[in-house]
């Protein structure tokens, strides 16, 4: 019995240690929480992506590179905790749309979050179908006749290592600035095989669209290094090398719609979760002490632990908390008290069949376990299949409620448990025999 009161009052104090380490963090704010654009404030921006020019194997390759591009360029400029992501949302032309977006907290003027994504080059290499005349170098093209003109493009911005500026050393072109592109190993194996297959025909550089390059491939190119020379001046070839080092997209990007959430109104989320979640939590406490009593009570402790630790994970993982998330936060919680109504309820009938007290605890939590475990599991199997297939609201959800069922099981089966031991009470009559049954029973 020492034993298990140790072990108990262990417990309280790693629970209280946990609480104001939380606390204390939020307090002086060395380690806040890290919160969602819907309760930080910033803005979010959607865009089209153009895969007209992408064979269909490699939407999901230039989808990637688009976000991890985008996701470089935001980071240079400072922004906290960006959110950068890609779906697919309905269709477009009669194929699956493709779209981007990007969260910018702590960002709400909306001209300077589309700058930060800023007009980034769409670098292509594009082969000119045979029999089509090229275009004059520097005119825009629409996609219908880009397609009409040139193959889809065989090379991307996504293939891009590096660019830097150089100045031509050849007759005629002496000094002439230049832009020399270095492909990644991909990048440099598809160039060798596209030089290698095309000796003497025409391939068009685009940039934006735009081809302002038509050169005639000579021979084959095996070391991955293409050079642009689009009678540029030295600042411009210097800023199209920067740029492209910044990041190339791989595929155009056309913004659909911007959304912008007040700092005040995400404190004001903010404020009304913590309301809602305090509110919430001090109901269900104060129904677990008025109709469990004793065992009401150790319930009680073990939540505040519960509401401790996940706190912690909050703090330290980090997890984005949104509006979803607390809801998922506050729903866990009803699980991880439904579970020990069950114990309760299998307790009491334990003691009604005249086991001891230790017994009675010991079976009650044998026989309410199955029943925990396959609940606990199908929740957090729905969890897990949420947080795979939803958007990004649905996936704050589904990751802070799955795990809250995760640790909600330790703390019902065994925080609850110890404290419960830990008591020593035989309730045989009286008081105690009342303080062990539940609602107006005595």
């Amino acid at each position: 019995m020492a034993r298990r009161r140790l072990i108990a009052v262990l417990i309280l104090l790693l629970g209280a240690g946990i609480g104001w380490f939380v606390y204390s963090s939020q307090l002086h704010s060395w380690r806040p929480f890290k919160l969602g654009l819907d309760l930080s404030g910033g803005t979010e921006l959607t865009y089209h992506a153009d895969l007209s020019a992408i064979q269909g194997a490699d939407v999901t390759d230039s989808m990637a590179a688009l976000r991890d591009t985008i996701e470089r360029r935001v980071n240079l400029f400072g922004v906290s905790e960006p959110l950068v992501q890609t779906e697919t949302a309905g269709t477009f032309a009669g194929n699956p749309e493709q779209r981007l977006i990007v969260q910018l907290p702590g960002v709400t003027d909306t001209q300077q979050a589309i700058a930060l994504i800023g007009q980034t080059p769409v670098l292509e290499f594009r082969m000119l179908k045979v029999g089509a005349t090229p275009p004059p170098e520097g005119q825009a093209l629409s996609s219908t006749t880009a397609a009409a003109l040139f193959e889809p493009a065989a090379i991307t911005g996504k293939d891009l290592a590096s660019a830097s500026l150089q100045f031509a050393s050849g007759a005629g072109s002496m000094g002439e600035p230049q832009v020399v592109l270095k492909f990644d190993s991909a990048g440099s194996a598809e160039f060798a095989k596209l030089t290698a297959q095309n000796v003497g025909k025409i391939f068009g550089i685009f940039l934006d669209g735009v081809p302002i390059s038509e050169p005639v491939i000579q021979e084959s190119i095996p070391d991955g290094t293409a050079v642009i020379s689009g009678g540029f001046t030295a600042a411009q070839a210097r800023d199209l090398a920067r740029n492209l080092n910044e990041g190339a997209l791989p595929v155009p990007i056309t913004l659909l719609s911007t959304e912008t959430i007040s700092g005040t109104l995400g404190g004001a989320a903010v404020h009304d979760g913590i309301i809602a979640g305090m509110w919430g939590v001090g109901l269900v406490m104060l129904f677990m002490i008025f109709w469990y009593r004793l065992p009401g009570l150790m319930a009680v402790l073990a939540l505040s632990i519960y509401v401790s630790f996940m706190l912690a994970i909050f703090m330290l993982l980090p997890v984005t908390l949104t509006a979803a998330g607390i809801a998922g936060f506050i729903l866990s919680i009803g699980m991880a008290v439904d579970a020990n109504i069950l114990i309760f309820e299998r307790t009491k009938e334990e003691l009604r069949a005249g086991k001891p007290t230790i017994d009675a605890i010991h079976d009650g939590f044998g026989r309410a376990w199955p029943s925990i475990r396959d609940s606990n599991t199908s929740s957090m199997i729905t969890a897990v299949i949420l947080f795979w297939f939803g958007t990004s609201i649905i996936q704050g959800f589904a990751l802070v409620f799955g795990l809250g069922v995760l640790v909600s099981m330790l703390t019902a089966i065994s925080v609850s448990r110890t404290f419960l031991m830990a008591l020593g009470i035989e309730a045989k009559g009286g008081f105690a025999r009342f303080l062990f049954s539940s609602g107006i029973s005595h």
